[in-house]
């Protein structure tokens, strides 16, 4: 779940979903996007980053998972097609805002990934410089939840490989199967409402093989994989249907019927995941595979 935790999959031309585009990230930011910190610091710790690595997150959001690499040392590249999240990452990423040397190396940019020119470090564009290869790719963004929401991606992952060094690792991350994800229950509430628009894509179960399938058409070689645990936990009902929400995943559901039957309708699906004092507790297994640019 453009980023998020799934890629956002919004309905068809006309029909324009009734969202605040600034209120949903700012969701993102504070409620939603921490529930895959465990994912993070798993990957981190396993491909051992820190300051010798050149990281280019696709599908940043709003930069946890680079502010995250930068503490270890990294220089991070962030790419993030949302305006809204990406004025967030700025506010946490501009160099003017950080206090180490460290975390001065980051950049931010739009829809597609840096082209292989400019002082990457600083973020500044300096005509002829030669920016160094990405030692590390990585794609935080979940997929195994839409029906083709991996389309988007192997566009992302065309556009970025040739900016990596030979062997570099590029992570690719999916749900893990339904009966080990109890928020495949309450996603299904968006396929349910958004009926007419099904053509935007429709909730399906993650496959073993989905991230192997991306891996396999973007010309990447598999090597290596693992399951971590992401439990989604909410202060309360409101918060965890905002935090929901702001993954864009149900856009297509607001625009066929209306914000407020929507709400009804997820407050409902999360009751069975209400404790008795008050807060929302939600087990998730994610997975990631691990692919070498060759």
């Amino acid at each position: 779940m453009t980023p998020t935790l799934v890629r956002q999959h919004l309905p068809h031309a006309g029909a324009t979903p009734r969202v605040d585009l600034c209120a949903r990230a700012r969701d993102w930011s504070e409620i939603q996007e921490r529930m895959l910190v465990p994912l993070y610091e798993a990957v981190y710790e396993r491909l051992e980053v820190g300051p010798g690595t050149r990281l280019l997150g696709l599908g940043c959001g709003s930069g946890l998972a680079l502010l995250m690499a930068a503490s270890r040392g990294a220089a991070v590249t962030g790419v993030e097609s949302c305006p809204e999240r990406m004025a967030l990452a700025r506010q946490r990423l501009l160099p003017e805002a950080w206090d180490t040397r460290a975390r001065a190396d980051a950049r931010l940019v739009g829809s597609s990934p840096p082209e292989a020119t400019g002082a990457q470090a600083t973020g500044a564009q300096t005509p002829g410089a030669q920016t160094p290869a990405y030692t590390l790719v990585t794609s935080f963004e979940p997929i195994g939840c839409l029906a083709g929401d991996s389309e988007g991606l192997g566009e992302a992952l065309g556009a970025a490989t040739p900016l990596a060094e030979r062997g570099a690792p590029v992570v690719l991350v999916g749900w893990g199967p339904p009966e080990r994800c109890t928020t495949s229950s309450v996603l299904r509430v968006a396929t349910k409402l958004a009926d007419p628009l099904r053509g935007t894509g429709s909730w399906r179960p993650a496959l073993r093989d989905d991230l192997e399938e991306v891996a396999q058409r973007a010309g990447l070689r598999p090597d290596g994989s693992g399951r971590v645990a992401c439990p989604f936990g909410y202060a309360d009902v409101d918060s965890a249907v905002r935090g929901l929400l702001s993954t864009g995943l149900f856009d297509a559901a607001i625009a066929a019927t209306d914000r407020a039957q929507v709400d009804k309708e997820v407050t409902e699906a999360l009751h069975p995941h209400l404790r008795r004092d008050g807060t929302v507790w939600m087990p998730n297994v994610f997975r990631y595979l691990i692919a070498r640019v060759p």
